[in-house]
């Protein structure tokens, strides 16, 4: 997979193809909006979908980690569908997400569906994380501090462009000079095009997207 270098103030970040951001000076891998365990989430509620989404978002994350060998991975809120998730895992899930927290330190964000994961999944839980100006949280800030930099995820961006004469939609990065805010990583998770006010409006002045393709990033401006 090749993936795209994003730079936000002096730091460069590598927006991968599979969701992921990985931050090489920090030896810091960022990912947001896992939504484990929303199939066993709707099936509570007489909602039947193929219960496969955590084993494979479990995959994916686990071949990444691999890829990256991170000091640190850090979950940007709505990594489980809501707070009962790791609750319902499977124990074949269970020792998966065991094995992936085995290979960096890995910080939970809170969510607005799983605002509460402590005691239940092992790492270490925060409403928001810092590094010196860079501030990671779930839910994009209305307004970014001056000197601030920003990454987020909770809107679960995708865009639609027109290559070769065909409409392509797909799931997204986007992000301007002070924020970036990552695609819903999650095997079941849904999206919002990035015309949608609730995105544009945080980009007043415009923005580029990194459309995620199978083997790389595609890059466009807006």
């Amino acid at each position: 997979m090749i993936a795209s270098e994003w730079s936000l103030g002096s730091s460069k970040f590598l927006l991968d193809p599979t969701g992921i951001v990985y931050w090489p000076e920090q030896r810091l891998m960022a990912v947001a909006d896992l939504h484990l365990e929303k199939s066993t989430a709707f099936a509570a509620r007489g909602l039947l979908l193929p219960p496969y989404d955590t084993s494979v978002s479990l995959a994916m994350l686990h071949d990444a980690m691999i890829r990256y060998n991170p000091e640190t991975l850090l979950a940007l809120g709505d990594s489980f569908h809501d707070n009962g998730g790791p609750g319902r895992m499977a124990s074949t899930e269970r020792e998966k997400l065991a094995a992936i927290t085995a290979l960096a330190e890995t910080i939970w964000i809170a969510g607005n569906h799983d605002p509460d994961l402590r005691q239940q999944v092992p790492g270490r839980h925060a409403d928001e994380w810092r590094i010196g100006s860079f501030r990671f949280r779930h839910e994009p800030a209305t307004d970014i501090p001056t000197g601030s930099f920003e990454f987020a995820g909770h809107l679960h961006p995708k865009a639609r462009v027109r290559l070769r004469g065909q409409s392509i939609s797909r799931s997204c990065f986007i992000g301007d000079a002070r924020r970036l805010i990552l695609p819903s990583f999650g095997a079941y998770t849904g999206g919002l095009d990035v015309s949608d006010p609730a995105i544009g409006n945080l980009f007043p002045n415009g923005a580029e997207i990194f459309m995620r393709g199978k083997e790389r990033v595609y890059r466009f401006a807006i």
